[in-house]
């Protein structure tokens, strides 16, 4: 009997680990950008339990990390707010992996290059787990809203459009 080539473990998976976080992990055949709503349906996932990573600049030229449902639109106004800055706006995808070590489609809020600011929507609060990408195209981790914002040592802010 063949042996099944186990998955290497991306930053954000051996970061939940070392932390003892608990976590499962899914991956999925994808050879190039899938948003969250594709990777959701490739998975059989609940769309309201599948969050995407947003990576804005501020006014002040900071980083900040927004954690949301994929099927809901960052509102840049109370995303701003809830970092103390004036205003923030997306950064360019061709700018995402030099500033987290991630590539679009494989972002995650865990263990980018550097310690960003983190805000997840508040919502996530009302789950009992939620999905995020691992670091890696095809590839996702399920865990605890808790426990994702003590991985990422964010914090909860309402960040969403309605």
């Amino acid at each position: 009997m063949a042996k099944q080539k186990a998955e290497p473990k991306t930053n954000a998976m051996r970061i939940l680990e070392e932390k003892g976080i608990a976590f499962t992990m899914q991956s999925y055949e994808c050879k190039e950008f899938e948003d969250g709503t594709q990777v959701a349906d490739a998975l059989g996932l609940p769309h309201e339990k599948v969050y995407k990573t947003l990576v804005c600049q501020g006014a002040g030229k900071g980083y900040f990390v927004f954690v949301i449902p994929i099927d809901e639109e960052l509102d840049l106004k109370k995303a701003a707010r809830s970092v103390g800055e004036k205003n923030v706006e997306m950064i360019h995808v061709k700018d995402l992996k030099d500033v987290t070590g991630y590539v679009r489609g494989g972002c995650t809020s865990i263990g980018m290059k550097k310690p960003y600011p983190v805000r997840i929507e508040e919502s996530a609060i009302l789950l009992d787990d939620m999905y995020v990408s691992a670091g890696r195209i095809g590839c996702q981790i399920n865990l605890a809203p808790e426990d994702l914002k003590e991985a990422n040592g964010g914090e909860w802010a309402d960040l969403i459009r309605g």
